[in-house]
């Protein structure tokens, strides 16, 4: 073959190329080559540290494991455990969901006060921005530990301050009946000034002066500007919020590991606390593993709900 010959074979073989590519010149051909080659990397660590270890813990949700020996294979039989043997599963799961249902609905509104403040222009706000976010800014171990010295029922300071006035101090950490709410009044500290009030105060300032302008000219007071532009025009954003905020109170964990335990009496036993306790406790990771697809179904589940019940409220400019 000769030059020229073989010359016009590669030009054929780069041109079919082209085709199954569906691009035109070898210009965007090597362009989507080039871009595919750097991407190769991304999509290795996809595969690799996730979508690999999705499906393993898929296959092994099927499975009796306990890192020992090898995976047995046994069908439905966790998740079967799980719905009707293991006792602690519902009472974890209706645990979590009752500080899901009070954090949420708590921490957002307080995080739009916060953001409503912050917005109104006043001298100081970046110290208040600042301050106000300091605290999410606590790891989860240190605010355990900071606030479980705090609330200590014997040499705690907010104890003390009670005991200053009169009032007996309860046990918090220690008691059956103020666990959880000291859990939740911990998450709500740390959560009013977090990143949910930075966004809402992103959204705030995104809603036009001139519909506030218009409210003004219609004699509008503030409650009804607040009902009728606000809230409508900061809506996608509330929405957003929201769906981060279910995902993340369903996911309590580190406070109340440290904090409490789980105790007492399985006061603050958390469904993430359950599942860990019997993967990494009990090392029965087939068992965790299908623990961990129901969190996910049922998260999955939850946000499709509130996308669909989105459609009533929910106001994006432009449709």
């Amino acid at each position: 073959m000769t030059a020229s010959q073989a010359l016009v074979a590669t030009h054929r073989k780069r041109s079919r190329l082209s085709r199954l590519l569906g691009y035109d010149t070898m210009a965007e051909t090597r362009e989507c080559l080039t871009g595919m080659a750097f991407a190769i990397p991304w999509l290795l660590g996809l595969l690799i540290f996730v979508l690999g270890p999705i499906i393993a813990s898929m296959y092994l949700s099927l499975t009796k494991y306990d890192v020992i020996s090898a995976p047995r294979f046994h069908g439905f039989a966790n998740y079967q455990r799980a719905f009707f043997d293991d006792r602690q599963f519902w009472p974890s799961l209706g645990r979590t969901f009752r500080f899901a249902l009070t954090v949420v609905p708590v921490g957002t509104a307080g995080s739009l006060l916060l953001a409503l403040l912050l917005n109104r222009g006043m001298r100081g706000t970046t110290i208040y921005r600042t301050l106000f976010f300091l605290p999410s800014l606590t790891p989860s171990v240190a605010m355990a530990i900071l606030w479980g010295f705090l609330l200590h029922p014997v040499v705690g300071p907010v104890n003390y301050a009670l005991g200053m006035v009169g009032i007996q101090g309860p046990g918090w950490f220690s008691s059956v009946q103020w666990a959880l709410p000291s859990v939740v009044f911990i998450s709500l500290w740390a959560g009013f000034g977090g990143s949910r009030m930075i966004i809402l105060l992103a959204g705030l300032q995104g809603v036009p002066q001139e519909l506030y302008d218009a409210a003004d000219v219609d004699g509008a007071n503030g409650w009804t500007r607040f009902r009728n532009v606000t809230l409508p025009m900061i809506s996608p954003t509330l929405f957003f919020v929201l769906i981060i905020g279910v995902i993340n109170a369903l996911k309590v964990f580190a406070l109340a590991y440290v904090a409490t335990g789980g105790g007492p009496s399985w006061a603050t036993w958390f469904y993430a606390l359950h599942l860990y306790n019997w993967s990494f406790n009990y090392f029965e990771m087939g068992y965790g593993a299908a623990l961990a697809w129901i969190f996910a179904i049922i998260v999955v589940i939850l946000t499709m709900a509130q996308f669909k019940l989105a459609r009533r409220w929910v106001y994006y400019m432009g449709e």
